[in-house]
């Protein structure tokens, strides 16, 4: 997230199907208002839309999707703990440190992950309501191809970004290619 604002309203998420179930689940990390002693917040994010799924983990809840820049990479970790259940952890790349973001069981019969979705940058807070190209904040992100330790999984890969919406060609949008993923640039700096 290095070129994220320090405020709240960008969602920086890649998008996973499970096999066996018709509902997605996604894992990502928003970028949040600095504390009052300075420190940056990010807040992890780790859902399941999939009807019947349920949790008994502190962290989790029922229910989804209701100026200088980010120093840190974070890999969000998607981990199969047994039978149905899964975890998802947010590693900083730098320390190796590890943090929990929460778990689920999804309902019987649902498989492991399926090989192919997407990722996407969203500005959420225009979820509800109207709003003007224009006005979309600056923010810059390097996503890269999601990684499998599981055998046989292959390797992942990740498209070529492109703009959705009704604001395509409107906000400023660039990509450009790093190995094994890509930078993505949106938005204006604020005047």
């Amino acid at each position: 997230m290095a070129g994220a604002d320090h405020t709240s309203g960008y969602f920086f998420a890649q998008q996973f199907d499970f096999k066996n179930v018709r509902e997605l689940g996604y894992c990502g990390i928003q970028n949040r208002r600095d504390k009052d002693d300075g420190k940056s917040v990010v807040h992890a994010v780790f859902s399941s839309f999939q009807d019947g799924t349920t949790t008994d983990d502190s962290n989790c809840h029922s229910g989804a999707d209701d100026g200088p820049g980010y120093d840190v990479t974070y890999n969000i970790t998607v981990e199969n703990t047994s039978g149905t259940r899964w975890k998802g952890t947010a590693v900083n790349t730098a320390t190796g440190e590890g943090v929990h973001i929460g778990s689920y069981t999804l309902p019987p019969g649902a498989g492991g992950i399926r090989m192919s979705q997407v990722g996407f940058v969203e500005y959420y807070p225009w979820n509800a309501g109207s709003h003007e190209c224009r006005q979309l904040p600056k923010t810059s992100v390097t996503m890269l191809a999601p990684t499998s330790k599981t055998p046989g999984a292959g390797q992942g890969r990740m498209d070529k970004p492109y703009e959705y919406g009704d604001c395509v060609d409107q906000v400023d949008f660039a990509d450009s290619a790093v190995e094994n993923g890509w930078r993505i640039e949106v938005g204006f700096p604020e005047a």
